[in-house]
């Protein structure tokens, strides 16, 4: 009993301090979703001017370091004690501490769901190499959603390394075996590929941007090949609901890549039941 106990306390642990890095990690995908695709417009419009032979306008130094993080309303600087996550935004009653503007919400909730996500993982997968590969997918999917939400962007600067980073873990000690994260990239590439190329030869138009492609080969990577036509009906399940809510409250269409991104993090946090699921409508279907 005293040894369960200790077992029960240590996991305990492992959650608390993987939901507190992941709360710091959140503060870090607050800076990533603002800057990345201003970062990405300066670079296109300075690109585009040069193809064009015009002149490229110097312009101060703008990354996720540079310049620190200031108030979009007064440019006051942050000062450290006010970029404690969650805890600064409660102690300043979500206001800038010098000219009082409301601060958004969405920067603890980003905190707190990374937060979570982190704590999900680790409760999942315990102390393994495996909660960490989770909690960096769990991380560039944080990243990749809210920028697609915000601008139909899923930027290659994200979606590219993450495509790598699945097929490195999967290469020895990972998630699944190297082979089905191969098959994954490349089927769920090749898959939204096929679909938008046949969706526009019969209607003329774009259903859904080459960063979705690009989504669904990283996912396949982490999480295999097998796993990719769940994703994909999950994705779209979470479409229909997010797309009733949008004509609810009369919004702008939801891009594609927050389906995949959060249909990709619920099957890999599940991976258990829905690799049961598999080899049940396998067997079933006399595949095996």
């Amino acid at each position: 009993m005293l040894w369960v106990n200790r077992s029960i306390m240590e996991n305990d642990i492992i959650i608390f301090f993987a939901a507190l890095f992941g709360l710091l990690i959140g503060s870090f995908l607050n800076v990533v979703i603002y800057r990345l695709p201003i970062m990405l417009d300066k670079a296109w419009t300075a690109a585009a001017r040069q193809q064009l032979n015009l002149e490229v306008e110097e312009q101060a130094k703008f990354n996720l370091l540079t310049p620190p993080s200031r108030c979009g309303n007064c440019g006051s600087a942050v000062r450290p004690w006010q970029n404690i996550p969650v805890i600064s935004w409660l102690a300043l009653r979500g206001r800038c501490a010098s000219c009082r503007h409301p601060i958004s919400i969405r920067y603890p909730l980003v905190e707190m769901l990374t937060a979570v996500m982190f704590g999900l993982m680790a409760w999942k997968f315990g102390e393994s190499w495996v909660t960490v590969g989770a909690c960096l997918f769990s991380a560039f999917i944080v990243a990749l959603v809210f920028i697609d939400a915000d601008t139909q962007l899923l930027p290659d600067d994200l979606t590219l390394p993450l495509v790598w980073l699945g097929l490195l873990f999967n290469w020895q000690t990972g998630f699944v075996s190297l082979p089905s994260a191969l098959l994954g990239a490349v089927c769920g590439y090749m898959s939204l590929w096929l679909l938008f190329h046949l969706f526009k030869l019969l209607t003329g138009k774009d259903g859904m941007g080459y960063g979705d492609f690009k989504m669904l080969a990283a996912i396949g990577a982490w999480l295999g090949v097998a796993i990719l036509p769940i994703v994909v009906l999950a994705a779209a399940l979470v479409g229909i609901v997010a797309a009733l809510v949008k004509r609810l409250a009369k919004g702008q269409p939801m891009a594609f890549g927050p389906c995949l991104g959060i249909a990709g993090w619920l099957v890999f946090l599940l991976h258990e039941q829905t690799d049961a699921a598999i080899r049940w409508w396998l067997h079933s279907s006399g595949f095996q």
